[in-house]
């Protein structure tokens, strides 16, 4: 009776465990992108230059095509600066890839930057970086990004890497 009473015990406590945990993990997921966030008040602060897009090529970044979600969503056109990919340094400042999304008006929206490098595990202000393994979509090797939506909102959260309400098609872009 005591070994099942221990081992109901022991089963219940990790069930609880693995629920809170579980909990945790779809509040990180699902942060609101409005209210607090310390880092996107950085990136912001730091990379608000880049709203006009003609900041960014003087500063040596160059266009790829939008990237899209298989389902759904979008990460936008990333103006990425090669310069910053050879380095390997994650610099606050200095973000790989700037993100916008077209606009119906012809106009480019700031909506994100992607901070990159190939050293890792890799993180900024305690945000751990994705890896990307290759081969990938980009033809670049092994990698850690970390994406921040610091001027448009991201229902999956401030740190994801599409947002659902992001679109590579100008005319069904909204300016928000």
């Amino acid at each position: 009776m005591t070994m099942t009473i221990n081992f109901r015990n022991k089963f219940l406590a990790a069930a609880a465990l693995l629920s809170a945990c579980t909990a945790l993990a779809q509040a990180h997921q699902a942060a609101p992108t409005s209210g607090p966030n310390p880092l996107a008040d950085k990136v912001r602060a730091a990379n608000s230059r880049f709203e006009n897009v003609a900041a960014a090529t003087a500063e040596g970044y160059a266009p790829i095509p939008c990237a899209s979600g298989i389902t759904g969503g979008a990460m936008g056109i990333h103006y990425v600066n090669p310069g910053y990919l050879k380095d390997d340094a994650v610099d606050v400042a200095k973000p790989e890839a700037v993100m916008y999304e077209p606009m119906a008006d012809g106009t480019l929206k700031l909506i994100a930057v992607e901070y990159i490098t190939s050293k890792g595990p890799a993180s900024l202000d305690g945000h751990l970086f994705n890896f990307n393994s290759a081969p990938n979509r980009y033809g670049l090797g092994p990698f850690y990004e970390l994406h921040v939506w610091a001027w448009k909102g991201n229902p999956t959260g401030a740190f994801a890497d599409m947002n659902p309400n992001v679109s590579c098609e100008p005319t069904t872009a909204a300016s928000q």
